[in-house]
């Protein structure tokens, strides 16, 4: 999925609904950013950082949580 038309240069968008925070880049659940974006109830954060969304008291997604840790693994795996 591309990054919300109204959120273009924002990678972390929150959902107010349940205070969880999807990665735009990476979630896996794109069935929950579609729901999202068809009930307008997200919100961006500033900085677009994951520590100013958790600031905020959203937490991450769990999907986008385990396609970040695989980047993660991969990442070291490579170096």
């Amino acid at each position: 999925m591309g990054r919300l038309a109204r959120f273009e240069n924002n990678r972390w968008v929150g959902d107010k609904r349940t205070q969880i925070v999807h990665d735009v880049d990476s979630c896996s659940d794109k069935a929950a950013l579609d729901d999202l974006v068809e009930a307008e109830a997200f919100t961006c954060f500033g900085p677009d950082t994951l520590p100013e969304a958790r600031n905020r008291g959203y937490r991450l997604c769990n999907r986008c949580a385990g396609v970040r840790e695989a980047h993660a693994e991969a990442a070291a795996a490579a170096d």
